[in-house]
């Protein structure tokens, strides 16, 4: 690309309801105003703004892109789920996307948090769906975090598998030391093991 250009990719809006309080007009308003050529809505284990937020991006010129900010159950430590961020690729990303989050709020509930079964992923339900490795709350970060790089590594070969061609190493950087030293380390991560970085910013 001649004239790169940061697209937020990692958004939680007002729909996003115990952390999120950026109304979506305004996010997307401020988007064509700072010329971004899209702009991504990741709310929080629901897609319940999509409609919203699709109608007044298009409205505005900017590109939409759809997802979702997903909790994965831990089956070792119900307490400790980790977190991927799933981007629409096509209709059928939005429909898998869909099908994957209503059997978690129906069938896999844990203390209000409607957690998708990693098995599930398993079933080939990943079609149309891109995945990002949840930066600091995916397993890759944690693992990286806590010096073990073995797990990191076998974490991402696995949503490798899952997620084929489709599957990228996400980096941050917002000012808390900790989360800057893993941006850099999970960098030289993705570089040994040859996997595609993406930047992202908590909004």
């Amino acid at each position: 690309m001649a004239d790169p250009r940061f697209v937020h990719l990692r958004l939680h809006s007002e729909f996003s309801v115990v952390d999120g309080i950026v109304r979506v007009d305004e996010a997307v308003e401020r988007a064509r105003a700072d010329a971004m050529p899209a702009l991504g809505l990741t709310d929080l284990a629901n897609v319940f703004g999509m409609i919203k937020f699709y109608r007044a991006a298009r409205e505005a010129g900017v590109k939409p892109i759809l997802g979702c900010d997903v909790w994965i159950a831990n089956a070792q430590d119900r307490e400790k789920p980790s977190r991927l961020l799933l981007l629409c690729q096509s209709r059928t990303g939005y429909l898998r996307l869909s099908e994957l989050l209503s059997r978690a709020y129906r069938f896999n509930q844990w203390r209000g948090r409607a957690e998708i079964d990693p098995a599930w992923l398993d079933e080939g339900a990943t079609e149309g769906l891109i995945c990002l490795s949840g930066g600091p709350f995916g397993d890759v970060g944690r693992a990286l975090l806590n010096d073990n790089e073995e797990q990191a590594r076998r974490n991402a070969h696995h949503w490798c598998r899952l997620f084929p061609n489709r599957f990228y190493v996400e980096v941050q950087r917002t000012g808390d030391p900790r989360v800057d030293a893993l941006a850099r380390r999970t960098l030289r991560f993705a570089s040994r093991e040859a996997l595609p970085a993406v930047a992202t910013h908590p909004v």
